[in-house]
This record gives C-alpha cells, structure tokens and sequence, in this order.
C-alpha cells in the first residue's frame, strides 16, 4: 500500500470537518491533490472552466450554508485566476480555504516556469496565506488557514509546492479539532447601558441595518416598535429585515429607493445596526450616530460615531431591550411610513404605463414577473450592474429566499459561478442567476459547467447589448455614453450549441408564459429575455449638479425604476398605522 501523501492528509482532514466539494481545475503542481481526490468518494471534485468561477462558487456555498467551503488552483496562472474570486469572497465574509498550489520548492526564488508569490499575491484578498516547505509545517499551515477562515469569517489560503503535496505525510499534532462555531459576542453592560440611556433621551430614532442582521429579525423588530423607529437598509441588509417588517421604509445607497434617507437625516439618533454601508455620502452629517457591529474594525470608518458597540446585533438588542422606556409617540415612524409610500407610488407610476406592450422590454417588468414566478425558496445569485438595481427593487425577501451578489467587490460576472456554488450546495432548490449579457459574456465557458454537471441552474440574461451601469454613471456626470454599448447577441443560441435548452425573449405579451415554463423544467435552463437598454434607475437622492449632467447627456430615459412588491408593503403598512 502506498504511503499517505500530504495531499492524502488534506483530503482526510477536509473530510473530517465536513467538507462535501472542492471547487477548481486541474493541473500542473496541483496533480497530487486531483489524484488524491480520486482515490475518495467523500469530497467531490467539481471541474470549472476558470478557476474564478471556482472561487466565487466556494464564496457562495459558504455564504448560503454558513459552512467552510473550499476551491482549488494550480501554480502561476491558476492562482491568478483565483484572485477576483477571493477578493469577492473575503470581502463578503465568506469561510473559504483556497488551495493555491505552487511551483515545486527547490525552484521557489529562480523565476522559474509560471512562478508567481501566492503568499504575497493573495495578502490583501484573504485573512491568512501562507506557504507550505515541509510536510511537517504544510499539516500545520492547513490547519491555521482553515481555522482562521472559519473564526475570521474570510479566505485562508494554503499555499502548497506541487512536491510538498506529493511527499510522505508525517504524524500531524498540529491538525487537531477546530472550532466551526464562534461564540455570541456581547458588548460590555456599561456600554450597552450608555446605548439605552442615548436611545431613551432622543425623541426620533432610526435604524440603518446591513447584513449583520441576519437571525436577529425579531430582535430589530421589537427594538423598531419600541423606539417607534422606521427602518432602512442596505442592499446586504435587504433579505434577513425586509419582510414582516411594519417600520420599513426602503433603501438608501445608489441603488436606493422610498423614504430610508429621509429617515437617516431627519432622526436624532440614526442607530446603524451590522453595516458596513460603504456610501457616506447618503449618511448624515448633523445626526448623533450609533453603530453596533460585531467586527470592531469596522466601526467608524464610514461616519463619525457618538458611540461605537462592538457586539452580535441580536445579543445587543437582547441585552438592551430590557432598558428602554418604550416610547408612545409615533409621529416620526408614520410620518417617515407615509413618505415612503407616497415616494413608491410616484416611481411606480413612472414605469408602469403600457409596460406590458413596449418593446423592448422593460427590464423592470422582467424582474417583476420574476418575483411572482419564483419559488418561495429560490436562491438569487445578482450580477453587479443594473441587475442590482432590479434585484434591489423587485425581488421580494420572505425570510426563506436567499439574494446574493457581490455587494462589496462589485465585480462583474459573479452571478452564474455563484449560481454554480449554490445550485451544488442545494441542488433541490430553485437557483435562478439573474446575469447582464455584459456579465455573463466574461465568463460564458461556465455554461459548460452548469451543462456538464446538469445543475439545476436557471440563467436569465438580461439583454440589452450595452453595459447599463458604466452608461448611467457616465451620464450622471454630464458625459455622452461612450464604449458602453455591445453587439446584439443571440445568447440562446450560443446556450443551446453548448448543450443547454434555453429560449430567447422578445414580447412582453408572451413574457409570463415563457418564463414560467423555463422556471419549472428541470435541470439547467438559459433565459435570454430581450430589454430596453434606456430603462436606467437614478438613486432616491442625488446633487443638483448630477441632476443637470444627467438632463443635459439623457433624452430618453426612465429616471426612476419601480419596486415591484414593496409598494403592496408599504400601503399596508400605512392602513396599520392606528388612528
């Protein structure tokens, strides 16, 4: 019998924890670890056609399960490729390990063939790289990666010498048990006490949560009724707060829409709850802020703080709840719930009219039937771009939906290797990739991924053959769009030589039927619906001076998106509040 492998002592470790795929493309000096993989039926090994696509589909496995999840590339070009990947999914907070394989170890320095510095290459996309020269220290740098993208919440990265991986394993202390569940982490009573005592003090309040929120639904929702406070959020923030929310009041951002900045600047006290809301320009100036997140790094690097509470949102809230005098008047809450939903009622009306005749199609009454069609589970993978923006304003959380793009990187044609990531971990659920044709033309080879792994993988492309954020942005700052627009693309097409059914999308009357269809086939479908490249959506909020770039650059255009189902949120909202 052949002597254990490092790579072997890998594979055996992974499988101990738990880890069911490894995302990559094999390789080169990653050959012993592909080997190794073969010789098990534990882990499964799921070949992309760019080692990017490996990386994002690992950040959304590990984003959608919470779990560590792993891809793999070889030496030189293959980490490379890695690299946007990463970027995406550390700074998402996915647990990712990445296995960057290197040039075999006696040649590291000589500027040997495809010698790249993984360790310093992968530095600021990962929360831990380091490089592997012995089988005794590779045992030891893959159990500190793996616990430190677990404990950290980002990539760790283990970089491994192709001859390292192929060498005789020895007796590894180092890989022992590793923690997979961090603790709640509640801030100090005196702080909690100073953060009840400001929150009683102010008259109107506001929440401004992020993503952060997620399994403290119900805590904000009893912090929000007995401040009597509205709530906004960011785009992460949307899917774990949105529903069964009586204090909603929309989004601020670019992609913003309703009363959420109205909200944040008319409060005296705006409480940012687990966000990292990158756009300070939508945050107050003149407002005293508070702001809870459990990474104390990120506190007050995006406003200036009157106090800052390093804590899970869901144990802060716990621990404060019992502090607060509730308060009676609501004057502030209804007055921000009315202005929210007269706010949706004038972007509504801007799209609506005759949308199911126009051609082509408006991408907003894509997303809305979308939202209907889909299922009450479905996973959302979002291309950057204007799919953000319809994802943003249409599709409606439930509490059981999952909705994830790449909110902090901004990369585009992230949404199908996500998709890829989401369908393997939940290959029963519905995974729709909502892609722009911009997106989805940077990596079209995964098609073939999505086809020869028969995923259950619905693509919708929206077609508008131009790259509708870059025109926008150019735009707004008074600039004729230029180098934004693509040649008419026919990607059903290139979809069906590649081995996956799909159908092309040109009238809206047929739209609902069509979609309907491809959403309830099984296995991988492309959708590709055909959309009006000037429905472009501005932000709730912008200068007098972007304004006038805009009037002076547009002569056709929407100003304003719709919100699909929200503005059914709102009014009920609004007949709730009491008389």
């Amino acid at each position: 019998m052949a002597a254990k492998t490092v790579a072997d002592q890998l594979v055996e470790f992974l499988t101990g924890l738990g880890v069911e795929r490894i995302y990559g493309l094999v390789g080169d000096s990653l050959n012993p670890v592909s080997d190794s993989l073969r010789r098990q039926s534990a882990i499964e090994w799921v070949d992309v056609h760019n080692e990017e696509a490996a990386a994002f589909a690992a950040a959304a496995e590990a984003r959608l399960t919470g779990k560590l999840a792993v891809c793999a590339g070889s030496c030189g070009p293959g980490n490379t490729h890695l690299i946007q990947g990463l970027y995406d999914a550390n700074r998402s907070g996915s647990k990712v390990l990445a296995i960057a394989s290197h040039i075999p170890s006696g040649q590291i320095g000589t500027s040997f063939f495809q010698e790249t510095h993984p360790e310093a290459l992968f530095a600021e996309a990962s929360v831990y790289a380091e490089l592997a020269n012995s089988p005794r220290q590779a045992a030891r740098i893959l159990h500190i990666a793996t616990q430190t993208a677990i404990a950290r919440s980002g990539v760790g990265v283990l970089v491994l010498p192709g001859d390292i991986a192929a060498a005789p394993a020895v007796d590894a202390p180092a890989l022992g048990a590793v923690s997979t569940t961090p603790p709640a982490h509640v801030p100090a009573p005196a702080a909690v006490a100073d953060l009840a005592q400001r929150l009683n003090a102010a008259q109107k309040v506001t929440l401004f949560v992020g993503a952060g929120v997620a399994g403290a639904h119900g805590q904000v929702m009893a912090l929000a009724e007995k401040l009597k406070a509205p709530v906004g959020h960011a785009l992460g923030g949307k899917e774990w707060i949105q529903y069964d929310n009586p204090y909603e009041v929309g989004m601020s951002g670019l992609l913003g829409y309703g009363a959420a900045y109205d909200a944040c600047h008319e409060a005296d006290l705006l409480l940012l709850l687990g966000t990292d809301f990158p756009y300070d320009q939508f945050l107050p100036e003149k407002v005293q802020i508070v702001q809870v997140d459990r990474n104390g790094e990120r506190l007050g690097r995006r406003a200036k703080l009157d106090q800052a509470v390093e804590g899970d949102v869901a144990a802060t809230v716990e621990a404060l709840l019992p502090l607060l005098a509730e308060k009676r008047d609501r004057s502030f809450l209804d007055k921000m719930l009315s202005e929210h939903c007269k706010k949706l009622e004038k972007v509504v009306d801007a799209y609506t009219k005759n949308v199911e005749k126009h051609t082509p199609i408006h991408p907003e009454y894509v997303a809305s039937v979308l939202d209907q069609l889909a299922d009450d589970d479905a996973i959302f993978t979002v291309d950057t771009g204007m799919c953000n923006v319809w994802a943003a304003r249409y599709i409606t959380p439930n509490g059981r939906r999952r909705i994830i793009g790449s909110w902090h990187h901004g990369t585009m044609a992230n949404a199908l290797p996500h998709a890829i990531g989401a369908s393997c971990a939940y290959p029963d659920r519905q995974v729709i990739s909502m892609s722009g044709d911009g997106g989805l033309a940077m990596l079209l080879g995964e098609l073939l991924t999505v086809v020869e792994h028969q995923l259950n993988t619905k693509v919708i492309v929206f077609n508008n053959s131009t790259l509708g954020m870059v025109r926008l942005e150019m735009l707004v700052d008074a600039m004729p769009a230029w180098g934004t627009d693509r040649p008419a693309t026919d990607y059903a097409a290139i979809a069906a030589a590649a081995g996956m059914p799909s159908v092309r999308i040109t009238d809206p009357a047929t739209l609902a039927d069509q979609l309907r269809e491809a959403l309830a086939a099984d296995g991988p479908r492309l959708i590709d619906i055909v959309t009006d490249p000037n429905a472009l959506s501005i932000p709730p909020h912008i200068t007098g001076a972007q304004l006038q770039g805009f009037a002076m650059a547009a002569t056709r255009i929407v100003l304003d998106g719709g919100v699909g189902d929200m503005l059914k949120l709102a009014r009920s909202n609004l007949r709730n509040i009491p008389r």
